[in-house]
């Protein structure tokens, strides 16, 4: 199996080109992953008041789309050992099409949970089968900037619904992007025959990885696991509820500003990982783990100031994001490290399943918490998880310097 070399742009057999176009052809996909991801909050301001429901109606949607993404990933390891990666993601896309085009034609509240298994199934199968083509494939400085991708699909969206908002209605935000993603599953189709056939992990080749069981017996596990679930936690609540902090915090901004303020935070997500893609290999994970952590407190301390000038939060939302960016790839590529490859692949699925927990039920908790007290809280909640998540990072270095070193 050959792995392109991005330093020098060849990949084993010299086939530069072709790989240089399918490496486009990923990246494309991965802005289609995150397309959908800012539609909901984007757009919730406004759904809320045509399906009169309460605003912390939102998180149950938003739960339901991160259940399906959960499943998809449970069953994508089976589903790559039988289906070739361009199978299935073409299938997904497929499926996240019609779960937006549902969106938009749904009239009622109890629609949008029908439409929601669709979305979600797509998503999580994109995710886990484009990372493991990537990473069987491809040198690891393509990972590095994989993800870079989705945040231009996430930063997108929200200007797409905002200019549904001011045009047409929230539905056609939803219409519009699967338009989007027509165009991009019609590049995918054109692009088969770049694929290279690739084989998936096999029982032989993981015979000597640990269960799920004897790793979470490992110093540090558990408490990494906190800590992802707690960065995620962080991170979900930003994707949902910032359009709706600005429409209850601030006064004079109309609907389609505020739907495009969903995109700061996934702005900044993106710029914060680009950043690190140069820049991790000299300062390493855990000191880019830190500084990130660190930058996302003085986005949110921003928040706090007390002025009625809504671009001191514009920036705060985009400096949490540029903060928050580098964490979850350096989490994840310190599990060999940090506890060894024996148990790397355990970790790491242990690590999304924490992921996916914290980005499914802590958006909704804060909906249930700021419709009680306001949604003013959002920054002391923010600032509750960024501390529990580098706290429990610093706890488990700790144990895996004494078990490791």
């Amino acid at each position: 199996m050959q792995r392109i070399d991005l330093t020098s742009g060849q990949d084993g057999n010299g086939e530069n080109h072709m790989g240089s176009l399918l490496l486009a052809v990923i990246y494309l996909i991965f802005i289609s992953l995150g397309l959908p991801d800012s539609l909901l909050g984007s757009g919730w301001p406004k759904m809320q008041m045509v399906f009169g429901v309460p605003s912390s109606y939102a998180g149950y949607v938003s739960m339901t789309i991160s259940f399906m993404t959960i499943i998809s990933a449970l069953l994508s390891p089976r589903m790559i050992r039988r289906f070739h990666t361009k199978w299935i993601v073409i299938s997904s896309i497929a499926l996240t099409i019609s779960g937006l085009i549902g969106f938009s034609f749904s009239r009622q509240y109890w629609m949008l949970f029908v439409f929601a298994i669709p979305y979600g199934l797509g998503a999580g199968a994109i995710d886990a089968s484009v990372n493991h083509y990537v990473a069987n494939n491809y040198s690891g400085a393509v990972m590095n900037f994989l993800h870079c991708f989705y945040g231009i699909g996430a930063v997108i969206s929200p200007y797409i619904m905002s200019l549904a908002l001011k045009y047409a209605g929230w539905n056609e935000g939803y219409r519009w992007t699967s338009f989007v993603q027509m165009g991009i599953l019609a590049v995918v189709i054109l692009s088969l025959p770049l694929w290279k056939k690739n084989g998936s992990y096999t029982d032989e080749d993981n015979r000597n990885s640990a269960g799920i069981r004897e790793t979470l017996k490992e110093p540090g596990v558990v408490l990494t696991l906190i800590a992802f679930f707690a960065y995620c936690a962080g991170e979900a609540t930003c994707f949902l509820w910032t359009p709706s902090y600005f429409a209850a915090t601030k006064t004079g901004l109309t609907d389609e500003r505020i739907a495009s303020f969903g995109s700061l935070i996934f702005g900044g997500l993106m710029l914060g990982r680009l950043i690190s893609g140069f820049i991790s290999n000299r300062i390493g994970d855990k000191r880019l783990i830190r500084t990130g952590v660190f930058v996302e407190c003085a986005g949110i301390l921003m928040l706090l100031m007390p002025t009625a000038n809504y671009w001191i939060a514009v920036i705060g939302f985009v400096v949490i994001g540029t903060g928050m960016g580098p964490v979850y790839p350096a989490i994840q590529h310190m599990a060999p490290t940090n506890f060894g490859k024996r148990y790397s692949a355990a970790v790491i699925g242990l690590q999304m399943a924490s992921a996916y927990v914290g980005s499914t039920f802590m958006p909704m908790v804060f909906g249930h918490l700021q419709q009680n007290i306001g949604i003013g809280i959002m920054p002391v909640y923010l600032i509750v998880f960024a501390v529990l998540n580098i706290g429990m990072l610093e706890m488990a270095y700790s144990k895996c310097r004494k078990t490791n070193f």
